[in-house]
Formats: C-alpha cells, sequence, structure tokens
C-alpha cells in the first residue's frame, strides 16, 4: 500500500535525505588512491550520529555496515573492507539515514582519480537518466513512464538497464511501495499521487544487464565484469510536479563542480 505524505512529513524527509546529502559531501572529499571504503564508511556513521541521525543501513536486513560501497563491477551492496581503492577506479556510494523517525536514502558514482573515458560517459548518462527519470514523477504519471524513459535513454547508448534491483517508495520503512523499476511500459504501473515519495535510482552497466551475486549474500556484480553505475535521488510530488529532497550539490562543492542540472527539480530556493 502506498502511503501519502503530508507536507509536514515531507520536510522531516526532507531533514533526512540532506542528511545524507552532506554526508557524500564530507566523502566526495576523501575518495582517492590509496583510501579504504571502510575509513569512508567510519567516517559516515560518525557524521551521520553527529548530525542528530542514525545510519540507516546498519543492521537493516543485517547489513553490517552504514554504507553500501560498490567499486567497479559491483552494481550495488557491496560490504566496506579494507582493499585501498586504485586510480581509475569507479565506486558507488549509497547512503541512508534516519531522523525523526523518516528515512533519506542517497547514492553517487565517485571517480576515483583517472578514468577512462568509457567508463566516464558510462556515469555521465547514467546521472542523466535520473533526471529523465525524475521528469516523469509527477501526479497522473505512471510508474511504468518513469521506467520507460530511463530504459529508453540508457539502452540508446547500448548499455544494460538491471532487471532484479528497482528503486522504491520511501518514508519510515527505508522500502515502501510502489517499486521504481528503471525499465517498463508508459502507461502501466501504479498512478502517481500528490504526496507519494520515492527513491529513484538507475542502475545501468556499460554491458549486459545481467548481474550475479556474491557469497557473502549483498555483494551484486555485472555479469560480463564490466563496470556499473548507480545514481540516486529522494523525490517528493509537490503541486503535482517533482520536488527534489536530496541534493549533490555538496558533492559537487567538494569536486569543484557547476551545474544546474537540479534546478527544474526545486519549487523553491534551495537552503543549505
Amino acid at each position: 500500500m502506498i502511503k501519502l505524505k503530508s507536507a509536514e512529513e515531507i520536510e522531516l524527509m526532507r531533514e533526512s535525505a540532506l542528511i545524507v546529502s552532506k554526508t557524500l559531501g564530507i566523502l566526495a572529499k576523501e575518495v582517492k588512491p590509496g583510501v579504504t571504503t571502510l575509513y569512508l564508511d567510519k567516517l559516515a556513521e560518525e557524521f551521520i550520529r553527529d548530525h542528530g541521525a542514525e545510519p540507516g543501513f546498519l543492521g537493516l536486513y543485517d547489513f553490517p555496515n552504514t554504507l553500501c560501497m560498490s567499486p567497479n563491477t559491483q552494481v550495488v551492496h557491496g560490504i566496506p573492507n579494507n582493499t585501498p581503492l586504485e586510480n581509475g577506479d569507479i565506486i558507488s556510494i549509497d547512503c541512508g539515514a534516519l531522523k525523526n523517525d523518516f528515512y533519506g536514502d542517497h547514492a553517487y558514482t565517485f571517480e576515483v582519480g583517472e578514468v577512462d573515458e568509457a567508463t566516464k560517459k558510462l556515469l555521465k548518462v547514467t546521472k542523466e537518466s535520473l533526471y529523465v527519470g525524475i521528469r516523469e514523477f509527477k501526479a497522473g504519471n505512471r510508474v511504468g513512464d518513469v521506467g520507460y524513459a530511463i530504459q529508453r535513454y540508457c539502452e540508446s547508448f547500448g548499455y544494460g538497464v538491471v532487471r532484479e534491483l528497482v528503486g522504491h517508495g520511501l518514508g519510515k520503512k527505508m522500502h515502501e511501495d510502489p517499486e521504481m523499476p528503471n525499465y517498463g511500459r508508459r502507461g502501466r504501473g501504479k498512478k502517481f499521487k500528490e504526496g507519494m515519495v520515492v527513491a529513484i535510482e538507475p542502475m545501468i552497466n556499460l554491458g549486459t544487464h545481467r548481474i550475479k551475486q556474491l557469497k557473502d549474500g549483498w555483494t551484486i556484480l555485472t555479469a560480463d565484469g564490466k563496470p556499473s553505475a548507480h545514481f540516486e535521488h529522494d523525490v517528493a510530488i509537490v503541486n503535482g510536479k517533482p520536488e527534489l529532497l536530496s541534493t549533490f550539490t555538496y558533492v559537487y562543492e567538494a569536486l569543484g563542480i557547476e551545474s544546474d542540472e537540479e534546478n527544474e527539480f526545486r519549487q523553491k530556493e534551495f537552503v543549505k
């Protein structure tokens, strides 16, 4: 059952989402060759707790850490460890926070040092597809409209769109209805209504859409050993239109990137 949120609840969810956004921002400064994912995980846990929230992933379904850290051929749900990042790596950092009884859930794929051009393009297209999908998340549209838009965009570049893993509704639970696949057919699925909040998260592979899972029960990899990218935003329907609750602003500030990509999805000025 889809749980619609009031205006007040959406603002509480924005607080949770922005804690995650700020966490990704402080991590952006630390993602470099030689750093371990376990070190980044500890930084994130301390930052989240210092800002009055609880790590959203730690212990959820028995997950052992604060962050899902998925480098290179890992799609999602990678477990932090002591292996140093290397020049040329990419790494998806997926983070959750729980505050005021509501979750935020937000992800960004970072470049580590100098990354090859084919992988850079994968990251660029995947992030663009996130906004292509968000644009379709508006009152009266359906789940299939978002999935269709993301799938069509990414497959036009020859990329594989992961089928088994999807975005989701968000609220007092990390995973609520509706499921939000990154593929689909226009006009199919549940209808979007005012007050819906979802996490939209394209998971796009350079090669095949097929995946496999490690014996740890968590880590998902591409079946062909090619890289995968993952970007995620929390989005609410406000006045019938998509409103971003999360932001990449803090990441961009840390990395010296200028971008106006989020402007069309903010109905009021973003206050940091």
